[in-house]
């Protein structure tokens, strides 16, 4: 791929319109740009939007009105009654969940290497090759013929993320990948996190871990009620907000003071 300008967006969310039904409305004509190498968390209320933004931008949801683009092409947009997906520009985006989605009946290194062969056409040996070097980056190489039940949730999580990587994304999702864990296991999965933010790897992530937002955050966005209420630094949005209802939030919900 063609490297982007970095003062030019890798994610342009246009008026973003989401529902469910009638009377359920998520998104509310939410914008975003995102520039390349930055690494966005998304905070909010539960209700806001933050994940179901993420299912947008992954591909996975409909959407009423608006469009997103990616990479400086058309990716998303709302079409009358349906919702246009470019399936190779989602080829580029991986997205790690809450709860691993392993598949539980194939080892670490089967899980790691079903897609590459199924999506890309790649052979076994180059697949398990790079799956066992990706699983030796993040402490795993052990466990490349263990079973998902044979793991803590911090290295089902650390497996997932490895398995989102095979497929050499340009864009990584992460919705509350350390929420579902204990606390001694968050730190393994945010070093982890941490370590492709240092090697560049643009993220979108949504979490309510504060500590992990203010270290591994280029920008913090507060969103509520559909739509973008504050947008900044994340010293800025998480230590001293602009906005009240910002504020409120962050008092009542993380006890960190403004």
């Amino acid at each position: 791929m063609t490297a982007i300008p970095q003062d030019a967006a890798l994610v342009r969310i246009t008026d973003l319109h989401k529902g469910y039904g009638a009377h359920i409305k998520v998104l509310r004509g939410l914008n975003i740009e995102m520039k390349p190498g930055e690494r966005v968390v998304v905070i909010g209320p539960s209700g806001g939007g933050k994940s179901t933004l993420l299912r947008v931008v992954m591909g996975l949801e409909e959407i009423q009105q608006g469009s997103v683009t990616f990479a400086g092409k058309p990716y998303i947009s709302a079409e009358g009654s349906k919702t246009r997906i470019d399936t190779e520009q989602r080829k580029k985006i991986g997205m790690v969940f809450q709860h691993y989605t392993l598949f539980p009946h194939l080892t670490v290194l089967q899980n790691l290497t079903l897609a590459p062969r199924k999506v890309h056409g790649v052979s076994r040996s180059a697949a398990e090759d790079r799956g066992r070097a990706i699983l030796a980056r993040f402490g795993l190489d052990a466990k490349a013929d263990a079973y998902p039940s044979q793991l803590s949730g911090g290295q089902k999580q650390r497996v997932a993320i490895a398995r989102a990587l095979m497929l050499d994304p340009q864009l990584m999702l992460f919705d509350e990948v350390t929420s579902a864990l204990d606390p001694e296991l968050v730190a393994e999965v945010e070093a982890v996190i941490l370590q492709l933010a240092s090697q560049g790897m643009p993220m979108m992530m949504v979490t309510h871990d504060m500590w992990f937002a203010r270290n591994v955050a280029s920008r913090v966005i507060f969103c509520a009620g559909g739509v973008v209420v504050e947008d900044g630094p994340p010293e800025q949005v998480l230590g001293n907000p602009k906005e009240e209802r910002t504020r409120e939030f962050i008092d009542r919900v993380f006890h960190i003071k403004g």
